[in-house]
């Protein structure tokens, strides 16, 4: 039985060679998937471990596509106040996950107990939406290397699966490497979809996505 979720997530590329202007209209495009009118977003940078100039910068493009307000959640600290964690996120329309390096930000997320709270908000209806890195977190797994150079110590590791695809972000110029070798993980039928810089994928199903923005590559390891 193919899973159905009960919101779409969007996940988008983004990537060094993105501009403002186009990424401001690829949010536009997710806030127009959602029904939203001038939103406020919870940001997660556990990505980027809460980078400020990075939150800045997407603060503002977000505010610039029309977004009322953007809020930190901050997953860095030692102790994360759960409390105001709560708070900040039963109080948004929408929660971003933002880009840096996958297998870290999901460390953070596990480390502060934040999975199971994001859990329960998307089962309630929350929509999500990522950039880059923040995208594949979305996915159901990434992969990791003991040994960047052999691909024989690579393996899987599970990601929050709020979108039940394998995706990779602006991989295109490397022909999508290590979506190739996360597929050969997986099982001999997975689908990956490689997003390229300048696009988005909608997700409302296992084999229900669309892409916007900018083509999406559509890969299968025989």
């Amino acid at each position: 039985m193919k899973r159905i979720i009960a919101k779409p997530v969007c996940l988008i590329a983004g990537g060094p060679g993105i501009s403002f202007s186009k990424l401001r209209i690829l949010f536009r495009k997710v806030f127009k998937v959602y029904g939203l009118v001038s939103p406020k977003i919870a940001y997660i940078g556990a990505a980027s471990a809460d980078n400020p100039r990075f939150f800045k910068w997407l603060k503002d493009m977000l505010i610039g596509a029309g977004a009322r307000d953007v809020v930190l959640v901050p997953v860095v600290r030692t102790r994360t106040d759960f409390g105001q964690t709560k708070d900040v996120l039963c109080d948004v329309d929408v929660v971003f996950i933002s880009g840096g390096d996958v297998e870290k930000g999901m460390q953070l997320l596990k480390a502060r107990r934040l999975v199971p709270v994001l859990k329960k908000l998307f089962a309630k209806g929350v929509p999500f939406f990522g950039l880059s890195a923040g995208s594949i977190m979305l996915s159901k797994s990434w992969v990791k290397w003991s040994d960047s150079d052999d691909d024989s110590t690579a393996e899987r590791f599970p990601c929050l699966g709020f979108a039940p695809v394998f995706c990779d972000t602006h991989g295109e110029d490397e022909d999508w490497e290590e979506l190739r070798v996360l597929l050969k993980l997986a099982k001999r039928t997975a689908v990956g979809y490689g997003i390229t810089t300048s696009a988005g994928l909608i997700v409302m199903s296992e084999s229900r996505v669309k892409a916007f923005g900018g083509p999406v590559h559509r890969l299968k390891i025989n």
